[in-house]
């Protein structure tokens, strides 16, 4: 299922949450109807921790985790760091790093297997990532943006990318990351797809200005819901664009 959300007034949902198929976290000091959107979803599954990370309400952009394990900025405070452990499940590793590009959402995307990596990251924290949450990491760039974290969203089931990549480009990262890949946009055509949705093997959100041609994408490329079948959702679309011109 894909879900439409706000945080106070701002599309940009993959900002100020992170989804994995073991936990939530969502920033702290948003509206009560932000926090109900995600837990109304995970609550009886996962946790749906509220957080901050160096102070800060940006904790999609500042911090990278799957089910294995969850990486921060050494900028996290020992506070934040013993709030967020308390709350999560035992087995997954929380580390903190020092890194030159400490917005580690940006500079990072990734699901239970692969990691996408901006090319200048520390081989340190490369090392860190691939031990921590037990992915095979690959420096990569897409459509010529350092900023993997922003500009691509994956899970294990599939990914959506920035709408100007080539199919050479989607069909070489598509075999790095063994899940079908999509170009696409959220949020009425922003290419910024790591900062508008967040997703995991379940459930996706999306800024409440995602039209539903993207939500239906999205829930495709996902295989969210009942959308299970590509081909099905492509030719609905395919039928709607057709009704409306004519």
């Amino acid at each position: 299922m894909a879900v439409r959300v706000q945080f106070e007034n701002n599309n940009d949902i993959g900002v100020f949450s992170k989804l994995t198929n073991a936990y939530c976290l969502v920033a702290v000091g948003g509206s009560e109807n932000f926090y109900s959107t995600f837990e109304a979803e995970l609550a009886d599954t996962i946790p749906v921790v509220h957080a901050s990370i160096a102070g800060c309400r940006i904790i999609g952009r500042m911090c990278v985790g799957n089910r294995n394990g969850l990486i921060m900025p050494y900028s996290t405070t020992d506070q934040e760091l013993q709030h967020i452990r308390n709350c999560l499940p035992d087995e997954i590793k929380i580390q903190r790093v020092e890194e030159r590009l400490s917005a580690l959402g940006n500079v990072v995307s990734c699901n239970d297997y692969v990691a996408l990596v901006h090319p200048d990251l520390d081989r340190e924290t490369e090392e860190i990532l691939a031990d921590v949450l037990k992915v095979e990491v690959f420096r990569q760039t897409v459509t010529d943006q350092v900023l993997v974290g922003s500009y691509c969203c994956f899970s294990n089931q599939g990914g959506l990318v920035h709408p100007k990549t080539s199919v050479e480009a989607q069909d070489e990262l598509s075999s790095l990351l063994q899940v079908p890949l999509v170009a696409g946009t959220v949020n009425r055509g922003s290419e910024v797809i790591g900062g508008g949705m967040v997703v995991n093997d379940w459930c996706a959100f999306c800024g409440l200005d995602t039209t539903s041609t993207e939500l239906s994408v999205i829930e495709s490329v996902f295989k969210l819901g009942d959308h299970q079948n590509q081909g099905t959702v492509q030719s609905k679309i395919r039928d709607s664009l057709i009704d409306s011109l004519v």
